[in-house]
């Protein structure tokens, strides 16, 4: 899965501008997050920063197979602390699609090999004007992974602000619930910040690590109604399949929320 790009806007949140840049990223590890989708982790390939906002995303740039330039869109998955120097790392997750060619150019990535980026894109992020009392953050299969960015400053907005957050993961068995077990153990740390998981086809397993009593089952739009979104307090996320973001955008504002207070990212599936 890549993302819908939103366009170029790159404003950091004390006002000033992180500078889009191109430049090489070398792949140094990758593991499975599910039976088809990869968490990749790179490094700058020139040992520089790349400065970030938690939500952004970067651009893979590649060719097809008769030359044709093209580029994938992807949410970074970093983690990093809130007040460090920028780090080099860059971690996305990337869905393999059959016959799709992103998938091809990193199926056949091997440790050590370059591929080129440009970034950081997107104003999918945490504001710090934000008043409210609690975030719903909503999203399915990679959708999820600017979430995980975001977990360093959810934490200390927990910690300043005394927030709520409610994590509303859309997947189609525990097999597919990309970083269940960081998320799971973040809400067992932080008793301010649920994790959902709905599960649309099948349910973990009795007394397995996933089997806890906020798992749904069913479509993350259909328990949006159990949280009581309120336009007074809540600001909202979603990110991820196009149709669970247009249903829960039109429920938000059943529910009397703004536009400006739901915040969204579409994902599609690109070959």
């Amino acid at each position: 899965m890549s993302l819908l790009p939103r366009g170029d806007a790159t404003a950091h949140d004390d006002g000033s501008a992180l500078a889009i840049q191109h430049f090489p990223l070398t792949l140094t590890g990758r593991r499975m997050l599910a039976p088809s989708v990869a968490h990749l982790t790179f490094e700058h390939g020139d040992g520089q920063p790349v400065a970030f906002l938690p939500g952004q995303f970067v651009q893979i740039h590649f060719q097809y197979a008769d030359g044709t330039a093209t580029k994938r869109s992807y949410s970074l998955a970093t983690i990093h602390a809130p007040d460090a120097p920028p780090g080099t790392a860059v971690e996305v997750a990337v869905s393999y699609v059959p016959g799709g060619a992103a998938t091809a150019l990193f199926e056949g990535l091997a440790i050590g090999d370059r591929v080129d980026a440009s970034g950081p894109f997107g104003r999918f992020c945490l504001m710090p004007q934000d008043s409210n009392r609690r975030y719903l953050l909503i999203g399915t299969g990679t959708g999820v992974t600017p979430y995980r960015a975001m977990l360093p400053l959810l934490e200390r907005q927990i910690a300043e602000r005394g927030i709520e957050v409610v994590l509303l993961f859309g997947a189609r068995t525990p097999d597919e619930l990309l970083y269940g077990d960081e998320f799971r153990a973040f809400a067992e740390a932080h008793p301010a910040f649920r994790f959902v998981p709905c599960f649309s086809r099948e349910l973990p397993a009795p007394g397995s690590a996933h089997d806890h009593p906020d798992v749904r089952h069913g479509y993350v739009q259909q328990f949006l109604a159990e949280f009581a979104p309120q336009a007074e307090g809540d600001i909202a996320y979603l990110c991820g399949n196009p149709n669970m973001v247009d249903a829960c955008f039109e429920a938000l504002k059943d529910h009397g929320l703004p536009v400006p207070q739901i915040r969204r990212e579409k994902y599609v599936s690109s070959k």
